[in-house]
């Protein structure tokens, strides 16, 4: 049923740009409200600035009629949960209920507000280990192309994966787990002993996805034996997951899998007799070399760092359990 309303009738129906117009004038003038309202209080605190820096200086009483100096202390204390997240722990805002929860104590005594004032003396515990501060830590992600070791220094004069990163940084960096020669790249480098540890330990299981090239279509049968696992030299190896990259060309394979075993992905083929003409990594843990161009690096950020450090956490106190 349509609705009727007797006044309208007697009401003359405006039009649509003068709705607009009118519409286009109340916008106008709240800007310009708004922009006044900004400069007043900038003309505010101009004023307040000014006066305190005309106030009279205060002068000694002493005889000399010297000025009195007070010298400030710089405040090298932070809040709690700023020195939390500085310990790599979790961001500043995780370390809040971690705080709450009463899971950090200071010099033995538990804290419960975050923004407790934590001063360079203080011992701060979590999990009833000591944590301190994380100073000058560097993490670089470089996309490595052939012809590069991962060694730090070659006595045969090759190129390594270091004369690519002239200039980014000052600190002495390693490189997490090796690719050879010629793999191409994801590859991890930090001065970062406590994560290379974790990374290169066969219990966090890092994920690692490679794209092999091989001589020729990986048939039916080899495809199995290498999800089933392949008994090589070193031990039984498996993969994770295997797949055909391209649909038209079999001689392409994505291939994930945790073993950090020296050549391990080229072994495996090698042992079913395929050669392999290229192999790229182009995942390791959760880093790709997306926008990293071959033979360039990036810093990584805090939260790339922060997965890397917890990754597969509750995996491994699962296993401990």
């Amino acid at each position: 049923m349509k609705r009727t309303d007797n006044f309208s009738k007697f009401v003359e129906k405006k039009k649509n740009s003068v709705i607009k117009e009118e519409l286009k004038q109340e916008k106008k003038k709240f800007k310009k409200e708004r922009s006044d309202a900004i400069d007043k209080k900038k003309m505010e605190k101009r004023a307040i600035s000014l006066e305190q820096k005309n106030k009279p200086v205060n002068r000694s009483e002493s005889s000399d009629h010297q000025p009195a100096v007070t010298i400030r202390k710089q405040d090298k204390s932070m809040p709690l949960n700023k020195y939390v997240a500085h310990c790599g722990i979790c961001s500043r805002r995780d370390a809040v209920p971690i705080i709450k929860d009463g899971k950090i104590k200071v010099n033995k005594e538990v804290i419960l507000e975050p923004g407790f004032k934590v001063s360079p003396t203080d011992e701060v515990f979590f999990g009833g280990k000591k944590i301190i501060p994380e100073k000058n830590l560097v993490y670089i992600l470089l996309n490595k192309p052939k012809d590069y070791i991962t060694t730090l220094e070659d006595p045969e004069g090759r190129k390594t994966v270091l004369d690519l990163l002239k200039g980014a940084t000052l600190e002495r960096i390693f490189p997490i787990g090796r690719l050879d020669r010629n793999t191409t790249g994801v590859l991890l480098l930090t001065n970062d002993g406590d994560l290379t540890q974790k990374l290169s330990h066969p219990s966090h299981e890092v994920k690692k996805i490679y794209e092999v090239k091989l001589d020729k279509p990986l048939g039916k049968v080899d495809f199995e034996k290498v999800l089933n696992g392949i008994q090589l030299e070193d031990g039984l190896v498996r993969a994770d997951s295997l797949a055909y990259t391209d649909a038209k060309d079999k001689s392409i394979i994505g291939i994930e899998l945790h073993s950090g075993r020296n050549r391990v992905v080229r072994r495996m083929f090698e042992f079913l007799g395929y050669d392999v003409r290229n192999l790229d990594r182009v995942m390791f843990g959760n880093l790709t070399k997306k926008n990293v161009e071959r033979g360039k690096w990036r810093y990584l950020n805090e939260k790339e760092i922060r997965l890397l450090k917890f990754m597969n956490s509750s995996f491994i106190k699962k296993q401990k359990v």
